[in-house]
């Protein structure tokens, strides 16, 4: 039976729409389900088209191989080239809207469906760099027997962009519907009419073009003076700081010079980069730490340490942010020592706090105490801004009467305690007397080694009489 009427739908929407046109005298009332399938139908067949899906991305083409060969005077042939990147794919083109039919006389604004977006274009994949090559010969002459092509592959096309799709037009541009209320024929009957618009939808954007792959490398040319391969590079070791306890760690690397020239010394056309390499010596040394500091090494167990050996023969020791260390390197019989004094936990460097305020005029001073006990080892700076409030000439608000670094002999440091004699610097006798309101701003720099930061302290108080 539904089926039966689903069938006859259109027939029956035609006649319907048809005769919501003629007069009201003549018209014919339609069936309410009709009107309900009528309106789902719209629903349904009006509709934006979809966005078209983006193009795939082209694969990078692969590197070429590298290789290690040891010449005699023999020709050699060898293609180490890398591959092409793939194209990218196009976009799709965005679907065309359902502009089905539109709604008719409806109490509010419509648009038209939008048309579909084009699809963006994939990517083009890059191409794959040239290989690497590693001579090793006793007679320079014999690499003129090398013909070599280590060309880097050719960067893929990207995709076309998808062509975005028309919008739909509206069929009826506006309409008026008429609102009534009350009893018709009754003084109370009142209707108005109101105008309602119809919007076309808007076109869909065509898709981007997918970019280009990039062309890959020229392969890279070194040579070696040697009849027997070099041993791996071994230059950086990376470990937990309560791992060096006890321990000796070696260190070594292949050292080179840099060269131009390269296609000079091959077989005439080779395709490499003119940069190469050309070995110069093995450098190995060993590393050891002594630890001086008075916390065991355990104590900063997690903390990471990295050694680097450099071309100059020198361990670098580079220890985490979170630990300031001081210490001193010596190197002899290649053996790298590195002495530390001192490891103090970052967080443990700006625990300074307010431990007293005393006296009064020119004795008048700050006392400001280590938490940490710390002290000993980091060096500490002092720059205060010290502020009054000026009862004496009415003014409730604070006066800046001195802001600047303390001179270090107006700091006594006794262990983790400092002294800041603030009487001392150029500060009006007025704003040093007692009963007067302070408001006191210390920033005090902490460094040790090359690490440092700054705290700042801040105090509000009375000065108070001498006991």
């Amino acid at each position: 039976m539904q089926n039966d009427f689903r069938s006859k739908l259109p027939l029956l929407l035609t006649f319907c729409l048809f005769t919501s046109l003629l007069p009201a005298s003549g018209s014919v009332l339609c069936p309410a389900v009709a009107s309900d399938e009528y309106y789902k139908l719209a629903r349904n067949h009006s509709r934006d088209g979809r966005t078209g899906t983006d193009g795939r991305s082209g694969r990078d083409g692969s590197s070429g191989e590298n290789q290690n060969i040891f010449v005699n005077g023999s020709p050699v042939n060898l293609d180490l080239s890398g591959k092409d990147g793939e194209d990218g794919e196009d976009g799709e083109h965005g679907e065309q809207p359902d502009c089905g039919s539109q709604r008719d006389r409806v109490s509010h604004d419509i648009s038209a469906p939008n048309g579909g977006n084009g699809g963006n274009g994939g990517k083009g994949g890059n191409g794959g760099n040239g290989g690497s090559l590693t001579v090793y010969y006793s007679n320079l002459a014999d690499l003129r027997n090398i013909s070599i092509r280590a060309t880097g592959g050719k960067g893929g096309r990207g995709g076309r962009g998808g062509n975005g799709t028309e919008g739909c037009n509206c069929h009826r541009r506006s309409w008026k519907v008429e609102t009534c209320q009350g009893t018709p024929g009754s003084p109370d009957y009142k209707c108005t009419e109101k105008v309602y618009r119809c919007g076309d939808g808007s076109d869909g954007r065509d898709g981007s073009d997918g970019s280009d792959g990039s062309q890959g490398r020229l392969g890279t040319l070194s040579i070696v003076n040697s009849k027997q391969a070099l041993a791996a590079d071994n230059p950086t070791v990376q470990l937990a700081i309560s791992e060096l306890v006890n321990k000796q760690f070696n260190l070594s690397k292949n050292k080179w010079n840099q060269r131009i020239g390269a296609a000079s010394l091959l077989a005439p056309g080779a395709a490499i980069a003119d940069d190469y390499r050309e070995f110069e010596q093995r450098l190995e040394e060993a590393f050891q730490i002594v630890w001086q500091e008075r916390q065991p090494i355990t104590s900063f167990g997690n903390q990471a340490v990295t050694l680097n050996l450099t071309d100059n023969k020198q361990v670098e020791i580079t220890f985490s942010e979170e630990l300031w260390v001081d210490g001193s390197s010596k190197s002899e019989a290649n053996l790298t020592t590195f002495t530390l004094n001192h490891a103090i936990a970052k967080k443990d460097v700006t625990r300074l706090a307010v431990a007293e305020f005393a006296d009064a005029g020119q004795n008048l001073n700050l006392k400001i105490v280590d938490l940490a006990a710390k002290s000993d080892a980091i060096n500490t700076q002092f720059r205060v801004k010290f502020r009054a409030q000026d009862t004496l000439h009415g003014f409730s608000g604070y006066k800046t009467e001195y802001e600047g670094d303390i001179p270090n002999e107006l700091v006594t440091r006794d262990y983790n305690s400092f002294t800041l004699a603030l009487g001392k610097l150029k500060i009006p006798d007025d704003a040093l007397r007692p009963g007067v309101n302070v408001d006191i701003e210390v920033i005090a720099t902490r460094s040790l080694g090359i690490r440092s930061a700054k705290q700042t302290i801040s105090w509000q108080g009375t000065i108070r009489k001498p006991r």
